[in-house]
């Protein structure tokens, strides 16, 4: 008899499933796998080496561990076995993905960080810092503005820099908690401080702060050293002190008027903070907002943000920029009014981020890029080098945390034994303006280029009741179906609260289903996400005739 523990299972059902692969190794009589003991139990009629068993729950993507033998175990091992070491440059939420899972898988890791500080953009410069000051902008908007009669609108009593204090201390804890402490508990994992190029495949070259240089050797190797914003080549830009949304979101002063070269997740969501904290915001489209989006959605945002007094130039660009010590000046074309210029104290430019692979001498190992350095993996985060894996912003895949973090996860077990891909079919995106930007699957357009002929709806939120009772009924929920089957391929959202909706249409499309099947669900009344089974409903019905809550 031999017993393994079983970590990583997060339900019962799970136990059928490792069940099923321990029964499937040559060898085994009989396997019984407890949920609750979180372990297995199994008989053998034959020898069996033990990587033999670990890697079949391995696959599955959980760890297991030997914990006791019978006294007539047939369980053979190899006794001079190495442990795996894994190498992972970078420390953002991919690397640790990767660290946490390839430590449960039995490897040793190092981790290699150049900056300052670890975890990253997101934790950082990214995600938390952003959606406080997201926050902290909505709740002064509400003081300012609200649609209740009763409730007295006033102007919000800003302190800057007690607001910043407070999301630095957040930043700062959450990083510590995240990172730092998981980091100091787990003995398998280990940090460097340094930049690391490689030198062949398996070996990277470590360069310190005090000029010395160490190498590192390691069985595999994951790349995960995010990305940059990218400055674009506008002349006289270099030589000003303009703002990237690492400043934007540390900034102690207020600007009375920001003027954002941008147009897309970033440059939007600083846009509208800083006019609702007060500033004079006009922001500056090469296309429109949202272009490579369902067409609607950038359509009624502009519209929402004009409403706000954020002053939106679509189809311009910045020819050239130039700073006196006190104000930026930019000369500016636009293919609807041509030729102008703009003055403002403050200049955010927010036109995307790149790869940071420059530094790492791949091509010396042939690991392949595109043409702006982002890393070519498939679906199991392999690059072209064997034994050379990358995650999060530097490779090729969707620029958000929890993807990155998805990713090193199965990085982490493909190598050390399983077998796993990441599958992104129906991958949420939220883009956090008020109301904000919700999407999955395909639109209209990326349907038809696939051959997929399609059949859609649009729902205006003045239909949702719960829009109704907040008196905020800005924006839409659009579904599109397959139509042939009826089964729904995509969504797109433009709603207060739209993020929390989403994941129910991700799961929906997840799980395969027909519009139709998700306008029988079951929603709780007087919620934004009753709104997917409204809109579900108007496939087969006008809407407009039903009762408040008709099922």
């Amino acid at each position: 008899m031999i017993t393994l523990s079983i970590s990583g299972m997060t339900c019962a059902s799970c136990t059928h499933h490792v069940q099923e692969a321990l029964l499937a190794v040559a060898g085994v009589s009989s396997a019984m796998v407890s949920y609750d003991e979180a372990n297995a139990v199994i008989e053998t009629d034959t020898d069996i080496h033990e990587k033999t068993l670990l890697d079949a729950v391995a696959t599955l993507g959980y760890k297991a561990k030997v914990v006791a033998l019978g006294n007539n175990s047939r369980l053979t091992k190899d006794e001079d076995t190495e442990e795996l070491h894994v190498a992972i440059i970078g420390s953002g939420s991919a690397a640790f993905a990767c660290a946490i899972k390839a430590a449960e898988g039995g490897a040793k890791v190092t981790l290699i960080e150049g900056a300052d500080v670890i975890g990253g953009c997101c934790v950082n410069v990214g995600c938390v810092p952003s959606k406080i000051l997201i926050r902290v902008a909505q709740l002064a908007e509400q003081q300012r503005h609200n649609p209740f009669a009763g409730l007295e609108n006033h102007s919000p009593q800003l302190s800057r820099s007690l607001l910043l204090a407070q999301q630095t201390a957040r930043v700062e804890e959450l990083r510590a908690a995240k990172y730092q402490k998981i980091l100091d508990a787990n003995p398998a994992l280990s940090l460097i401080k340094g930049w690391a190029r490689f030198k062949d495949a398996n070996t990277l070259i470590v360069s310190q702060n005090d000029g010395t240089q160490q190498q590192v050797h390691a069985d595999k190797v994951l790349i995960a050293t995010g990305s940059t914003p990218t400055i674009p080549p506008i002349e006289g830009l270099s030589g000003t002190p303009y703002w990237t949304s690492n400043e934007a979101l540390f900034a102690e002063e207020m600007p009375q008027h920001l003027v954002v070269i941008g147009s897309s997740v970033v440059a939007l969501e600083i846009a509208q903070a800083y006019r609702r904290l007060g500033s004079e915001v006009t922001v500056l489209a090469r296309h429109t907002l949202l272009y490579r989006e369902e067409p609607l959605l950038g359509e009624q945002l502009s519209g929402c943000f004009e409403k706000e007094g954020i002053r939106v130039l679509n189809h311009t660009q910045a020819s050239s920029v130039s700073y006196d010590g006190q104000q930026f000046t930019l000369e500016i074309l636009s293919s609807e009014a041509g030729a102008g210029t703009l003055h403002c104290d403050k200049l955010l430019i927010s036109t995307g981020r790149h790869a940071n692979t420059g530094k790492l001498n791949l091509d010396a190992v042939g690991v392949k890029t595109e043409q702006n350095g982002v890393i070519i993996v498939n679906e199991r985060m392999e690059t072209s080098v064997p034994g050379v894996y990358a995650a999060g912003d530097c490779a090729n895949m969707p620029q958000f945390v929890y993807v990155a973090a998805a990713a090193g996860s199965r990085a982490a077990i493909n190598m050390t034994g399983g077998e796993t891909k990441l599958d992104l079919s129906a991958m949420p995106a939220v883009i956090f303006t008020d109301p904000q930007v919700a999407t999955v699957g395909l639109t209209e357009d990326q349907a038809k280029a696939q051959y997929i002929e399609t059949d859609s709806r649009v729902l205006s939120m003045e239909n949702v009741p719960r829009a109704l009772a907040n008196f905020d009924t800005d924006g839409f929920i659009k579904l599109v179906v397959e139509k042939v089957s009826g089964r729904l391929i995509g969504a797109q959202i433009l709603a207060h609260e739209g993020g929390e909706l989403i994941q129910s249409a991700a799961l929906a499309i997840r799980n395969r289903m027909t519009v139709t099947e998700l306008s029988e669900q079951l929603f709780p009344y007087l919620t934004m996400v009753e709104g997917l089974k409204l809109c579900a409903q108007t496939f087969n019905k006008d809407v407009k005739e039903l009762s408040c809550c008709a099922g």
